[in-house]
Order: structure tokens, then C-alpha cells, then sequence
């Protein structure tokens, strides 16, 4: 039974790791599942005092993952479309043949959000850049967490 809820939190881990750059799994509680999972087994003894504080900094995350880009749109100028547009253009940017696709759909998504808000080219222009660098902000933030998440998870397997 041990082997398979290792086997299940590895690959809550994993989730977690590819949710830092989905909109749709929230990364680091995804990780943190993954990290609850492990404390089931007879290998690994409960802590509780662990899985509180890893928690907590999941839901900050998971928190921090709605203001930041918020704030960069917002900093620059952008508004909710430019938001949406971000998201979307990660999707498509992800699905999309393209080299780089991650990187480049989000700002093309936040300037179109942005132009179909009826702004001005200048101004979409800066705030598509303001939603970018907060999606990027927000994604490296999420990545870090799940990435100390799945080295928390091996130091506790071995």
C-alpha cells in the first residue's frame, strides 16, 4: 500500500510542477496534495507541524496567484481583458507548434484583450507588457514552490 500512495503523491507532485504553468491546476496546493499523501504512508511519519506550514505557504501562493498579475496589469495601466486575454493566449500559447509559445502567447493574449477593450495601441502595448510581467512573476513564484515542494517530497522518500 505504501509503494502506491508514493506513487499517487508523485504524481500529485508532478501536477503540481505542470500547474505552476496551467491557469486551470492550482500548482503548489496540487504539490501539496502530493505532500499530504506521502504523510499516509508507514515510510514517512505525520507532521503535523510540517504539512501546516507547507499549507499555508500553498494557499499563499494559490493567493498571491490572483493579486500579482492583477497588479501588473494594473500598474500598467491594463485592465480585466488584458487579464483574461493573458490567460488565454497561455493556452493557446501552449497548445500552439510554436518554440517559445509559453512566453509569446501570453503578451499577444494580453494585447488583444487589451485592443478589444477599445484602448489605444500605446496603451495596450503597455499594459499587454504590465500583464506579461505579472503572469511571468506569478508563474516563476508558483514554479519555485512546486519545484522546493518535489525536493521536500524526495528528501522525505529517502
Amino acid at each position: 500500500m505504501d509503494i502506491f500512495l508514493i506513487i499517487v503523491a508523485a504524481l500529485f507532485i508532478i501536477l503540481g510542477i505542470i500547474g505552476s504553468f496551467l491557469p486551470i491546476l492550482p500548482g503548489p496546493l496540487t504539490s501539496w496534495v502530493g505532500l499530504l499523501i506521502i504523510h499516509f504512508t508507514d515510510i514517512v511519519p505525520m507532521n503535523w507541524t510540517f504539512l501546516t506550514i507547507t499549507l499555508i505557504i500553498a494557499l499563499a501562493i494559490w493567493i498571491l496567484d490572483y493579486i500579482i498579475p492583477a497588479m501588473g496589469t494594473k500598474r500598467f495601466g491594463g485592465s480585466k481583458y488584458g487579464m483574461i486575454g493573458t490567460s488565454i493566449g497561455l493556452i493557446v500559447g501552449l497548445l500552439a507548434p510554436i518554440p517559445g509559445g509559453i512566453i509569446i502567447g501570453p503578451f499577444f493574449g494580453a494585447l488583444i484583450g487589451e485592443l478589444l477593450n477599445k484602448s489605444e495601441f500605446d496603451k495596450a502595448i503597455k499594459a499587454a507588457f504590465g500583464s506579461f510581467l505579472g503572469f511571468i512573476a506569478s508563474t516563476f513564484v508558483k514554479f519555485m514552490v512546486a519545484m522546493i515542494f518535489l525536493v521536500l517530497f524526495i528528501e522525505k522518500i529517502i
